[in-house]
């Protein structure tokens, strides 16, 4: 995702053939081969405190989290399956008080936002006109699995930009694309990949950025960057800023104060000899030719949506992904309905208040 929003030669039907033969929970979660009994998954940074792979501690604060926002009337089996969960957790360390905190804020936003309205009903005609004076895109993916997302500040014109759309229709867009990206790309990835994929690898090429032009975005930059951290948490993989001009650290050091220190930590700021270390973790074919790879998609790769997501047996996948999730939504509320718990028409499993 961009800095305001946050953190092989298998073949893909190959790789989703081998990961369709892996058990799940949500859409990729603790997966055992059922032919050979292989682990998918190492320990490492990718699966670190995810599904499948929490020690003791963190399973027993992910129960003990789960059953404090079903007092709380929040637990949505819809979209709380313990990946999302998870995230929430790792962005305030495990601790579930803070975690709560961060929880019921994030589901307060949603409902003033009209967040599911806007998922289902959004419509973008100035898409186009808007991708000539600001790129933003999603276009394949890095050598782990991750969704490109590609950002051009440097070709920014606020003034074209704002004759064909407005901010509100530019943070609006900003969330819509946060719920594809959650609800469509990451699952078609993961199966893809083989592995559990919850974050994007990000480009943002400054290319021609003036101090000037950045102060003119700076109010919709700091609200793109709330949403991010504050409601889309632990979605920011790799980021690498690319052309940075030698005026970049004036405003690089007021970005900073806008962001969690753990996501400053994961942003790699390049200059203009940048194409060596952005292969090293994006496959040539997948990077665009105007950031030096090889990818020249029909009509340009900023208007193509190429990747995993949007081909055939993507589709299919993202077909199974949702049966699957139906399957795991009516248990988990027929399992809350036996224990005498409410579910309202909203799918919000009600739980009980646990007595001091």
């Amino acid at each position: 995702m961009s800095l305001w929003r946050t953190n092989s030669n298998t073949s893909t039907a190959s790789k989703a053939s081998k990961a369709s033969k892996a058990s799940k929970s949500s859409y990729f979660g603790r997966n055992k081969d059922r032919d050979n009994g292989m682990d998918l998954f190492k320990q490492d940074e990718h699966t670190r405190g995810r599904p499948g792979h929490l020690d003791p501690g963190q399973q027993h604060q992910l129960k003990k989290f789960r059953q404090m926002i079903e007092e709380e009337n929040l637990f949505v089996p819809a979209r709380h399956d313990d990946a999302c969960l998870c995230r929430f957790l790792r962005a305030r360390k495990w601790n579930v008080d803070d975690t709560l905190t961060m929880f019921k804020a994030a589901e307060k936003w949603r409902k003033e936002y009209g967040v599911d309205e806007l998922y289902e009903h959004f419509d973008y005609p100035e898409q186009e006109e808007v991708d000539k004076y600001y790129p933003q895109y999603y276009h394949k993916t890095d050598k782990d699995g991750r969704p490109l997302y590609i950002e051009q500040l440097g070709k920014l014109d606020l003034k074209a930009l704002y004759q064909v759309t407005t901010a509100d229709r530019q943070l609006q867009r900003l969330v819509v694309e946060y719920e594809k990206f959650q609800r469509e790309r990451l699952p078609v990835c993961s199966r893809v990949h083989g592995a559990l994929v919850e974050t994007s690898c990000t480009i943002m090429d400054l290319k021609n950025v003036g101090v000037s032009q950045f102060w003119k975005v700076s109010t919709y930059v700091q609200n793109a960057s709330n949403i991010g951290q504050h409601y889309y948490p632990e979605t920011m993989g790799k980021f690498y800023i690319v052309n940075a001009p030698y005026i970049f650290t004036t405003v690089w050091s007021v970005i900073k104060g806008w962001l969690d220190p753990v996501t400053v930590e994961k942003i790699k700021i390049l200059g203009h000899n940048y194409a060596q270390e952005l292969m090293e973790q994006i496959p040539p074919e997948n990077l665009p030719s105007t950031l030096g790879g090889k990818c020249e998609c029909p009509g340009g790769c900023s208007l193509s949506d190429a990747g995993p997501w949007n081909t055939e047996e993507g589709k299919k996948i993202l077909e199974d992904v949702k049966k699957e999730s139906n399957e795991r939504i009516k248990r988990e509320v027929e399992a809350a309905k036996k224990e005498g718990k409410q579910v309202d028409t909203s799918g919000t499993i009600k739980g009980q208040k646990v007595a001091a």
